[in-house]
């Protein structure tokens, strides 16, 4: 049965239709169909699962949608759900949850459960003790080898995973990492210390979240041990919690570099109201920044009046110009959101992005060139043509930079993005413009 017939059966009210689509289908599959739904028909999608598919789906639900489920379940579901799931899974849900949903939530938790996640909401939001697990199964490194690995068969069940395994001293102070591959064929005899590897990272739960998951990219970690200030293991990042930070960082960085702030939920599911005030605000203080353009073309009139075709190559270095800071931008906040550059590193990339910006403005002064010349003679093709190079290293420059000192200033280098720049790059790219015409044509 088609992805495409789900909408057509809850159309049709067809129940054991539904039922058939939903045992086809895969849990990260019935997640999204889910995700897209308003609130009434994913709940009756949901409440047609059986109780292990039903877990499974729900755990690949975004935290908006998972509150949107659990808001249509009676008390008996509600909290065999949040009970079953994992802390950092359900910190994760009750740190973007309305207080009183919290409390129904912690309210129905064991006391286990509850003091698991208590330990993990009082970290910061967007801290890594915040996302770990601390289902983390550890080893002393006294035990052979075989006595390992019937700990492991003992407890294993209940932790995280079984692959990453940290080894600690008899104070729980980590000392390194042994996998159960090399427990499996290590010597029997073998101590467990001589097989760990002690040259892993380790984070502190009060460290950034996205960091952590950034370097577990880098170093190809499958899971990063997390542990105190004074390097007890309190847990673990695994690799899935990991991809979800990145994703949730991305999804945000897209967001602000479209001058649009961030918001939660499926796409689909989200209300048309909700979609414009993320996006208005931002477009309202760009209408602001962009009266310095108009601001520009006031001060200059007169030199306009005097030779009119200069008006007619302003959408082609506006838009060069704010373009080629716009590319700037989007690569600074790249590199820096993987780790490639540091704030202390603003100048040499001011450097080096006036040279790209020399090589691309001297390319498209050429076709300028010849453009200017067909169009309006000799004397305003030159001036368009430097005005075009001169603005593409000045535009490069500001849009390199701008996310660097943002981030110095402890501002989100996303915001001073592509919009921004483009709007301040308009408004200096003219002064640019006029100046240089003013010049060459003598006026």
């Amino acid at each position: 049965m088609g992805l495409d017939s789900l909408e057509d059966l809850v159309d049709a009210n067809d129940v054991s239709g539904m039922k058939q689509w939903l045992d086809e289908n895969p849990p990260h599959v019935i997640a999204d169909e889910l995700g897209r739904s308003e609130t009434i028909t994913s709940v009756l999608l949901f409440r047609l699962l059986d109780k292990d598919h039903a877990l499974a789906v729900f755990e690949e639900l975004d935290p908006v949608d998972q509150q949107k489920i659990l808001s249509g379940l009676r008390d008996k579901a509600f909290h065999e759900l949040v009970e079953a799931m994992d802390p950092d899974d359900r910190a994760r849900l009750l740190g973007e949850a309305p207080a009183k949903f919290t409390q129904r939530v912690l309210a129905g938790l064991s006391h286990e459960q509850r003091s698991m996640t208590a330990r993990l909401l009082g970290y910061e939001e967007g801290a890594v003790g915040r996302i770990m697990s601390p289902a983390v199964l550890v080893l002393r490194g006294g035990l052979t080898a075989k006595q390992a690995l019937n700990v492991v068969r003992e407890r294993g069940e209940n932790a995280e995973t079984v692959y990453t395994l940290p080894v600690v001293d008899d104070s729980r102070r980590f000392q390194g990492v042994v996998t159960l591959r090399e427990l499996v064929l290590g010597g029997p005899d073998t101590l467990v210390a001589d097989l760990a590897d002690t040259e892993v990272p380790t984070v502190r739960g009060s460290e950034d979240a996205e960091t952590a998951a950034r370097l577990m990219q880098e170093t190809n970690l499958l899971a990063l041990i997390v542990v105190d200030s004074e390097d007890r293991v309190i847990g673990l990042l695994t690799i899935d919690d990991a991809f979800e930070v990145i994703e949730a960082a991305d999804t945000e960085d897209v967001a602000r570099q479209s001058a649009a702030t961030p918001w939660t939920g499926h796409y689909m599911a989200v209300s048309v109201v909700q979609l414009a005030r993320s996006r208005v605000l931002w477009l309202l203080l760009l209408i602001v920044a962009a009266t310095l353009t108009v601001g520009v073309l006031e001060a200059f009139e007169g030199t306009l009046a005097q030779v009119v075709q200069l008006a007619a190559f302003i959408p082609l270095l506006v838009g060069t110009g704010g373009n080629s800071g716009a590319q700037a931008a989007t690569a600074a906040v790249r590199a820096l959101a993987v780790g490639e550059l540091r704030t202390s590193d603003v100048l040499r990339v001011a450097f080096r992005e006036s040279r790209v910006g020399l090589l691309v403005g001297l390319t498209l002064a050429v076709v300028a060139f010849v453009f200017g010349l067909l169009i309006a003679g000799s004397g305003i093709a030159v001036a368009v043509s430097l005005s075009l190079v001169v603005i593409c290293v000045w535009a490069a420059m500001i849009g390199g930079t701008m996310p660097l000192l943002a981030k110095r200033v402890g501002i989100d280098p996303a915001v001073v993005s592509a919009p921004l720049v483009t709007t301040l790059v308009d408004a200096t790219g003219l002064i640019i413009y006029f100046l240089i015409a003013k010049a060459v044509l003598g006026i």
